[in-house]
């Protein structure tokens, strides 16, 4: 079985026919969507638009997502996994579109994932939601009335979904008080975060040895003291002996204003094995190029790095930039016996100083990428780790059923 795009009869927001991503991917009874806003088209305009309040905004994203999913034949009882990227604007009215999901889920709760993104590709846009889903809900690993709040941002179960992935709500360092954890230090607040998603991972029958993904989220001012959280890793990851994938992202603020640091784990129930072409700056990290467990191939975050001098390449040139940076995530792909067809998502983090010139992407993944394309999602961040990078991206992609 392979995967194929979700075209719905009918989708009122803007014709969706034509871009290098598709609305989501299905594979049997698994649907991933791409990240959604509440725009679109305005004829009047000749352009798509954003507009109204963030319960407004949070109304349409999620009727557009529950629109592709239910095109698969799936609903909301059926999803898994919830992603909503707010902008920092977005940010203060953030409880309004925690009560719209409540009323789209009711009784049943999909993992939560809360990205605070410096904004996203439309400027009056509070609210981008992605989702992941299977029939029946998947497994519901940690209930959340089954465990303290401290140490995650929004209440949510620990889940387990498609291929035995397992999805954690973010971690944030604050305790049950809601107060921040080692004010000031990131060290402190890196290493806070592991643990408490080590204990959720462990109260669901699993561990960080299960963690195929470390997706963290950090401030320009960490930038300097960001090297140090390898000590951290070092001591936490890897006991099944691979490392995670990980990628690393700066916004100008977090969760919670002191908040140096946020983390987004993802697990898997099934073995790891290491995926790496042969890239050698590999051996001294904490976080492995791609990790296979199962049927899915998760993988670092890729930008436009030689993996044998760790230059940064095309300073200024994002149009170079996203032509490394995918010929990188191609390469680990070919090396994994896949191509751009496996793709199941790819996650775009590209930087504020770069947002007039991120047009010039969507041609090279034209050139390099395929059908049915991946479920993709676009944000802004402030800036990344290395400041010459303008890109990021977070690709997962899935081996094809064994025929037999």
């Amino acid at each position: 079985m392979t995967l194929q795009a979700i075209k719905p009869a009918e989708f009122p927001w803007f014709p969706y026919e034509g871009f290098t991503f598709c609305l989501g991917l299905s594979e049997g009874d698994s649907v991933w969507s791409s990240g959604h806003t509440a725009a679109a088209q305005d004829e009047a305009l000749g352009k798509m638009v954003v507009s109204g309040t963030m319960e407004e905004q949070a109304r349409i994203a999620y009727r557009k997502v529950l629109t592709i999913i239910e095109a698969a034949g799936l609903g909301p009882d059926d999803v898994v996994h919830v992603t909503e990227n707010v902008t920092l604007s977005g940010l203060p009215h953030y409880e309004a579109a925690a009560a719209v999901r409540k009323e789209v889920f009711g009784a049943h709760e999909p993992a939560l994932s809360t990205v605070v993104v410096e904004r996203l590709v439309r400027s009056t846009a509070f609210l981008e939601i992605e989702m992941r889903a299977v029939k029946g809900g998947g497994t519901e690993l940690l209930a959340a009335s089954e465990r303290r709040q401290a140490g995650v941002w929004a209440a949510s179960p620990v889940r387990e979904g498609h291929d035995g992935t397992v999805y954690l709500p973010t971690v944030v360092p604050v305790d049950e008080s809601g107060d921040i954890v080692s004010p000031g230090d990131f060290v402190g607040q890196y290493a806070y975060c592991l643990d408490r998603a080590d204990a959720l991972l462990r109260q669901a029958g699993l561990s960080l040895d299960n963690a195929v993904t470390t997706y963290d989220y950090s401030t320009p001012a960490s930038r300097g003291v960001y090297r140090k959280s390898h000590r951290v890793r070092k001591e936490r990851l890897g006991g099944a002996g691979v490392y995670p994938g990980a990628g690393g992202i700066l916004m100008s603020r977090l969760h919670h204003p002191e908040s140096l640091v946020a983390i987004d784990v993802t697990a898997s129930r099934h073995p790891l094995e290491l995926v790496n072409p042969g890239w050698a700056r590999y051996d001294t990290l904490t976080y492995a190029p791609g990790v296979r467990a199962g049927r899915t191939l998760f993988m670092s975050g890729f930008a436009a790095l030689d993996m044998e001098t760790q230059e940064a390449l095309h300073p200024g040139d994002l149009r170079a930039q996203a032509e490394e940076t995918y010929g990188a995530i191609l390469h680990l792909l070919s090396h994994a016996g896949l191509g751009p067809e496996n793709l199941l998502s790819t996650i775009e983090f590209c930087v504020e100083s770069a947002l007039r010139d991120y047009r010039v992407v969507a041609p090279v993944r034209e050139r390099l990428l395929s059908p049915p394309w991946p479920a993709s999602t676009g944000a802004i961040c402030k800036e990344l780790l290395r400041p010459e990078f303008l890109l990021e991206v977070f690709p997962t992609a899935l081996y094809p059923k064994d025929p037999s």
